[in-house]
């Protein structure tokens, strides 16, 4: 059993930032890892990996960008074949930087309706993701599926759908993802969701039920802990915040997600962490 949990901040939230900015926002308020975007051609892998070797934090995970040309069950054979690259490109992004793990959902994002047949568009997710897993495995780099809410997409909105379909890759190297934010809308109970992906849970999204940083909204993060302690998550639990618009990158100013929210996220969950752990001694639940 891990006696805490390793935290990293997601970088989306800082959305044009100099990445060098990023990286010691992450390190100066104690985190262990970072979580980069996805965009192999548009970040420098090799500068991303000594900024963070420099600072002395990891890189805990890639955060893909599935985009309707990044679609993995597009009925279009040539689509899907530039889907896969996409993540196999993110691989050796991962590698480059001494990352274990790329984000994986099979379509893209805000895509909430099927272009063809649900045993078509399964089919294609399994053989899709099967083939750039194969290829991850050979880099020594998992996947996590994750499941998002219905309103950004229509495959994979609960931990359940993600095991099946993982189950069905035939795939060791990785497992699901739960995201708090999507959990809450989707899951009728996080704790059990989580409970029930243990032994397969790769990677953890945590964010308030408004998606801001824990400890302003409604979620009751106390529970959620103690289910990955249950189950022995040993990975890391990465904050993925966002503000609340329709187009998160559609411009304005939101200084909050920088300094504010980036310290008040790992204070609260470390404190939470804390007193979940204390009350497990004393129980004698280890």
């Amino acid at each position: 059993m891990t006696d805490k949990f390793r935290y990293a901040y997601n970088s989306l939230a800082y959305f044009g930032e100099d990445l060098a900015l990023s990286v010691d926002r992450v390190a100066r308020f104690g985190y262990d890892a970072i979580e980069i975007v996805g965009e192999p051609t548009q970040i420098d892998a090799k500068h991303v990996a000594k900024l963070t070797q420099d600072a002395g934090v990891a890189v805990s995970s890639i955060c893909s960008i599935y985009t309707p040309e990044r679609d993995l069950v597009h009925p279009d054979p040539e689509g899907r074949a530039a889907a896969v690259q996409y993540v196999k490109d993110l691989v050796l992004f991962a590698e480059t930087m001494s990352c274990p793990t790329v984000v994986v959902h099979p379509t893209a994002c805000m895509k909430t309706r099927a272009l063809a047949d649900p045993e078509s568009e399964w089919k294609w997710a399994v053989e899709s993701i099967r083939e750039a897993g194969e290829f991850a495995a050979e880099h020594g780099v998992s996947f996590s599926l994750e499941a998002w809410n219905r309103y950004e997409s229509y495959f994979l909105n609960r931990l359940e759908q993600c095991r099946a379909l993982w189950a069905a890759t035939e795939l060791s190297n990785g497992g699901v993802q739960g995201d708090t934010f999507h959990m809450n809308i989707e899951e009728a109970d996080i704790p059990a969701a989580f409970r029930a992906s243990e032994g397969v849970l790769q990677h953890v999204h945590l964010a308030d039920s408004d998606r801001t940083a824990p400890g302003g909204a409604l979620l009751d993060f106390g529970p959620i802990i103690d289910a990955l302690i249950d189950i022995n998550y040993d990975k890391y639990v990465a904050f993925e915040l966002l503000p609340a618009l329709a187009d998160p990158f559609a411009g304005g100013s939101h200084p909050e997600f920088l300094d504010r929210y980036t310290e008040r996220a790992l204070r609260t969950l470390r404190g939470i962490e804390e007193v979940v752990r204390t009350r497990r001694a004393l129980a004698g639940k280890g």
